[in-house]
């Protein structure tokens, strides 16, 4: 096992930087980058992307004594060369991007992922402050997924065909075919002061009082606040983690050691939670650590906003608008370096869970 976790780390290097080669270079051929982000901000533009869409003008044009010109920037005409020069040497442009590229890499080795071009903070101060938010949500629709999905998939396995595994599969399918960010309005309407009850909070994840409360006051006001986006985050999730609890417990039932075991004349309780569960919950329960990693990343994009939670996926999103290269790619390492590592540890569950499976032989 030591043999692959070796393999298996020495292959996030490659892969690591084949992702930011692949990135980087997309990067280079999509308009609106930081200098063009200043240029509109100076003209009055307000946004960069207004330059391009019917802007038939936008790259060359005629001087005033008649000669044609021919603008590097969108809407930098009138503006002093030297000025954009400065511009690009803030922000490193006046080097050939292999070398950019190469200067960054050498940069995230040391863990210097540099600071953000239009917040003025580190990346990593960034990731640190919009974290709990993320890890908040991703950690509780997690585990209420789970904790939701497991006992309702094994009962819909053991009831399977019944009046009871029929109207939960329809309600599952309605739930998954909902869109979070529509579901999460509707839980905004309904409980949170929109046209019926003012249950709970609208937006935040604490209130404005939360270090006067005590220490349960504070435990019950951060319970209070993250209830709403949870249970957004959490409804379509379940849908699929019930599912495949429902047919890993199916097919287990029907092989030959269930069959033996019934026959030795043990009870059902004990052949279901004795013999088939650990062998039905290999795959559940050793695909956590990726379930977590996709709510974390993903899935919280809409939500954070709706909600007007501060979380890396809002961080992100305004990164990517505000084409922030360093807050981009910075998060764009750590959490392809940290996914990668997951992949690994759910390798490693498969074995805790199960240990019959050795994938050193199964590779050899």
């Amino acid at each position: 096992m030591g043999a692959y976790i070796l393999r298996r780390l020495l292959l996030v290097i490659p892969t690591l930087l084949g992702i930011m080669i692949v990135n980087f270079t997309l990067v280079q051929f999509v308009p609106g980058g930081p200098v063009e982000q200043i240029i509109a901000q100076i003209e009055g533009q307000g946004d960069v992307f207004a330059g391009f869409a019917g802007s038939g003008d936008a790259g060359a044009g005629v001087e005033p004594g008649g000669g044609v010109f021919d603008d590097k920037y969108v809407g930098a005409r009138g503006l002093p060369p030297e000025f954009i020069a400065e511009l690009e040497k803030e922000f490193g442009f006046d080097k050939p991007p292999v070398e950019r590229f190469l200067n960054m890499m050498g940069n995230y080795l040391t863990l210097d992922f540099g600071e953000s071009y239009f917040r003025s903070v580190s990346v990593i101060d960034l990731v640190l402050e919009k974290m709990p938010v993320s890890i908040s949500l991703g950690l509780w629709s997690t585990l209420i997924a789970y904790l939701v999905s497991i006992p309702l998939g094994i009962r819909k396995a053991v009831k399977d065909g019944s009046r009871f595994d029929t109207w939960t599969s329809a309600a599952i399918i309605v739930a998954y075919a909902i869109p979070g960010f529509l579901f999460a309005i509707l839980l905004l309407v309904l409980f949170a002061g929109g046209s019926y009850w003012q249950i709970f909070p609208l937006r935040g994840l604490t209130s404005d009082n939360w270090e006067e409360l005590s220490l349960l006051g504070k435990v019950a006001d951060y319970f209070w606040h993250i209830t709403l986006p949870t249970i957004a985050l959490t409804i379509s999730a379940f849908a699929t983690l019930t599912l495949l609890t429902k047919n890993s417990f199916l097919d287990e039932i029907k092989k030959q050691y269930v069959m033996t075991a019934r026959a030795k004349g043990l009870s059902e309780r004990r052949v279901l939670y004795g013999h088939v569960f650990r062998n039905a919950m290999l795959i559940v329960i050793a695909g956590f650590p990726a379930v977590f990693i996709g709510v974390f990343f993903g899935g919280s994009i809409i939500i954070e906003t709706i909600f007007s939670l501060d979380g890396l996926g809002r961080l992100g999103f305004e990164a990517a608008v505000a084409r922030d290269y360093p807050v981009i790619f910075g998060t764009l390492f750590i959490f392809g370096l940290l996914g990668l590592i997951v992949g690994i540890i759910s390798d490693l569950m498969y074995v805790l869970v199960d240990p019959r499976i050795d994938f050193e032989k199964r590779e050899g």
